[in-house]
């Protein structure tokens, strides 16, 4: 074995019970990751965060992950099912060594999946988690090592409710920081009736109790998990059914997050689904007039629209392109001294106020924004306008460069000239799925997707199983 390759855009990611998933290599991971942590803290012992979302099989992870962890001389605290953001933040309030967040974010229950915090609450970077595999290829192999007797559910923390509060209490103060005079800073969302999809997931024990402690009335769907049901039909990923709930119920706005709650996706008055652009578009338009957005600039991914651009060149806001990931745009936020940046998805990262996307915090930031406002949210984003769109996923057995197949890069060039400067090709596999995407923009929604289709054919015949 040369590589193992354990580490995408978001951690670890896979079907549960399945290599790197399987019992023996994430026990080896929890014990060499107590070994490195081990080397760094000297004669202290090291303490990690443990926690993670509502899947079946996130309980038996973290106790495998507990085991290697004994096994590898650190100790560790539980925190139950928490959002992954209050993993990072409990990390650094505890003053831990390294937090885990057990999750599949946004993929459905049979994945699971293991983020890993450092302790000033950022996600691990790709040279930390390269560490980590190097140790994991120079000691025993993933596979040899086996948990020293039986496996114990890890024991909760003591302080478990206390972390939960907390974490709340400082979302609350967050919100006080921004709140404007008009807007009643103990119930700033006073009068705001909203729906929040929770998706099944760790949002669902925290948004409804957030927004109704910060005034505002609530629907909530989706908020009963039972360990499979998670992102099923339902939270950011199908946002439709929140979105006719806003419009059926007459509620102001919409709100739904990923199964770890690190997203958030919106709806409006009317009932359009409104995406991380226009979170951003909001977001730093709101920082720029309070004169809290320095250099004017934000960052994005690839994937954002080309309609952001445009509408924030208006406002006199730059924006940073950046890959794909929210590591990635943390990364480019910190190197560039850029406060604001997120993706498409709902990933969206304030620095001032979290580490890493925190649904939570967009939520009841711009639910805060919508109240001061007093205007409907279609009305805030009436100058915000999408270019035409799609994303096509194609199912591959492999994932060479893609500049190396002659056939897609030829056939990457007829898209982009038939685009010319009205349009975008962005080409590029999942970091966590067995996936290509292709995403296309341009002013004509038949014609991109026409392109569109083209192309996935190409791919699909080059990389799908045979």
């Amino acid at each position: 074995m040369s590589k193992l390759a354990l580490f995408g855009t978001d951690g670890i990611r896979g079907r549960f019970g399945d290599n790197p998933l399987d019992r023996r290599t994430v026990t080896a991971l929890g014990s060499h990751l107590a070994t490195l942590l081990s080397a760094k803290s000297g004669e202290r012992q090291p303490v990690v965060v443990l926690g993670g979302d509502t899947r079946f099989s996130t309980p038996e992870l973290c106790s495998w992950l507990a085991a290697g962890l004994r096994q590898g001389g650190a100790r560790w605290h539980y925190c139950g099912v928490v959002p992954t953001p209050v993993i990072a933040w409990a990390t650094r309030d505890l003053s831990a060594d390294c937090g885990i967040a057990v999750s599949a974010s946004h993929n459905p229950f049979p994945d699971n999946g293991i983020k890993l915090i450092a302790p000033d609450g950022f996600k691990w970077t790709v040279e930390q988690e390269s560490e980590l595999e190097r140790l994991l290829l120079a000691g025993a192999r993933p596979g040899d090592v086996e948990p020293a007797g039986a496996i114990a559910a890890p024991a909760k923390l003591d302080a478990e409710q206390s972390i939960a509060s907390r974490y709340l209490a400082g979302v609350e103060t967050r919100i006080g920081a921004t709140v404007k005079a008009t807007v009643a800073a103990n119930r700033p969302l006073a009068g705001l009736r909203c729906v929040l999809d929770t998706g099944n997931g760790a949002a669902s024990a925290f948004a409804g109790a957030l927004f109704e402690r910060l005034g505002a009335e609530v629907r909530l769907l989706h908020h009963r998990p039972n360990g499979r049901n998670i992102n099923h039909e339902c939270g950011s990923t199908h946002p439709q059914e929140m979105a006719q709930a806003v419009v059926e119920g007459g509620f102001d706005l919409g709100i739904a997050f990923d199964g770890d709650a690190d997203r958030a996706i919106f709806a409006d008055d009317r009932g359009e689904i409104r995406d991380g652009d226009a979170t951003l578009y909001l977001w730093a338009r709101q920082l720029a007039a309070c004169g809290r957005l320095p250099g004017h600039r934000i960052v994005a991914t690839s994937m954002s629209n080309l309609g952001l651009e445009r509408a924030l060149h208006r406002q006199g806001i730059a924006v940073e392109r950046c890959g794909v990931g929210d590591r990635l745009v943390v990364a480019t936020m910190r190197r560039h001294g850029i406060v604001l940046g997120g993706e498409q998805s709902g990933h969206i990262v304030h620095l001032g106020l979290s580490t890493t996307g925190d649904g939570l915090v967009t939520a009841s930031q711009i639910a805060v924004q919508l109240v001061s406002a007093g205007i409907p949210m279609s009305a805030m984003l009436a100058d915000f306008e999408s270019f035409p769109q799609i994303l096509l996923n194609v199912p591959v057995a492999r994932k060479p460069d893609l500049s190396t197949l002659p056939s897609v890069l030829n056939a990457a060039r007829r898209v982009e000239a038939a685009l010319g400067e009205e349009g975008r090709l962005v080409l590029r596999y999942s970091g966590t799925e067995p996936l290509a995407r292709v995403m296309i923009e341009g002013p004509e929604q038949e014609r991109i997707e026409m392109l569109a289709k083209q192309l996935a054919a190409v791919i699909e015949g080059e990389l799908a199983d045979s």
